[in-house]
């Protein structure tokens, strides 16, 4: 019988995470475009978007590290993909800025709240990896659990004190910003390990 690796553990979690990204996806997509938000569309792609860095993360963890290390760079990238998508549905929104339905954006925005905690936990164990791909799956998990709260926190303003879209626009916006820095935060450490590799 072979031996289980030190990666084995690792690979195991972000097949395990990607496929929970995947599968609340689909649940917050719908909700998103039956309601009209721009916070539950930012985190929808988002789930997608980790679901595709987890399986690119599966796949490269039994790769060189010169290899990894640009595959972290166009993890970078991929990054970057909600939050333009999240600035352009906002921008459409500008012009038909209707409150999105307070109870549903707050019980879905609590369900994805659920996943990525668990998904952050899970990753949580693998964070002492210095590997950008590491990074990029652990970053993802996090910033996605700071921004269900946000989205928790936007319909429970909206239903109680401000029934206006500015909550929910102001929300998918900070998930946009944060998808953009840890872009950046990824796309530092594959720099920094494709300069290890080469030295």
């Amino acid at each position: 019988m072979d031996r289980a690796t030190p990666g084995d553990g690792l690979r195991r979690t972000v097949a395990t995470v990607g496929l929970l990204n995947l599968g609340y996806f689909d649940i917050e997509f719908a909700v998103a475009l039956a309601i009209g938000s721009v916070a539950l569309f930012a985190d929808s792609v988002d789930f997608l978007e980790d679901a595709s860095v987890n399986a690119l993360i599966f796949v490269a963890l039994a790769w060189s590290a010169a290899r990894r290390a640009k595959v972290g760079m166009a993890l970078a990238g991929i990054l970057l993909i909600p939050a333009l998508a999240t600035l352009w549905t906002a921008w459409q929104k500008f012009g038909d800025p209707v409150a999105p339905a307070p109870l549903a954006l707050s019980a879905t925005g609590a369900g994805a709240l659920a996943v990525n905690l668990g998904c952050a936990l899970l990753l949580a164990r693998h964070r002492s990896r210095t590997d950008s791909l590491v990074r990029a799956a652990y970053l993802s998990a996090r910033n996605d659990a700071f921004a269900n709260v946000a989205i928790v926190a936007a319909g429970i303003v909206t239903a109680l004190l401000w029934r206006s879209a500015w909550p929910d626009l102001l929300v998918g916006l900070g998930i946009a910003a944060l998808n953009a820095d840890a872009a950046r935060e990824v796309w530092t450490a594959a720099r920094r390990e494709a300069q290890e590799a080469r030295a």
